[in-house]
């Protein structure tokens, strides 16, 4: 026999089913458990605030990967220093085969970043003239 009314509004009425998910036991509605007092763990690591991505941690990396390619660059200098003729508009230029790749390479970066820069600026505009569109009635 039980001891409960078996009234829904009831609050004394616990409905849970006692299952467990995933080895962890299930607390009856309307209570919250304390991620403290069951926890061996420090209480930010439970409550997952830990140092996760920071600026500072990104400028590092990116600092190390950049002196990293700039020394790849100097070997590759170095190695390619056989002098070669460029022939540009009518100029000869003489000058070390390594170099020659790197100033290719410099204006190819260079004509990327106006490419990109361009279409940032006509995205800019687009939303603007959305904005403007949305916002007057």
């Amino acid at each position: 026999m039980s001891t409960t009314s078996g009234d829904p509004t009831d609050p004394s009425t616990d409905y849970s089913s006692g299952r467990q998910r995933s080895g962890v036991p299930v607390p009856p509605s309307g209570t919250t458990p304390d991620p403290e007092a069951t926890s061996d763990l420090h209480p930010d690591i439970a409550r997952r605030k830990g140092i996760r991505h920071t600026r500072t941690g990104a400028l590092w990396t990116g600092l190390v990967t950049g002196v990293l390619i700039l020394l790849l660059l100097l070997v590759f200098i170095l190695q390619n220093l056989d002098s070669t003729t460029l022939e540009l508009f009518g100029w000869d230029l003489t000058m070390p085969l390594g170099v020659a790749l790197l100033f290719a390479a410099i204006a190819g970066a260079v004509v990327i970043a106006i490419a990109g820069g361009v279409r940032i600026l006509q995205l800019r505009h687009a939303a603007n003239r959305q904005r403007s569109l949305t916002t007057n009635p």
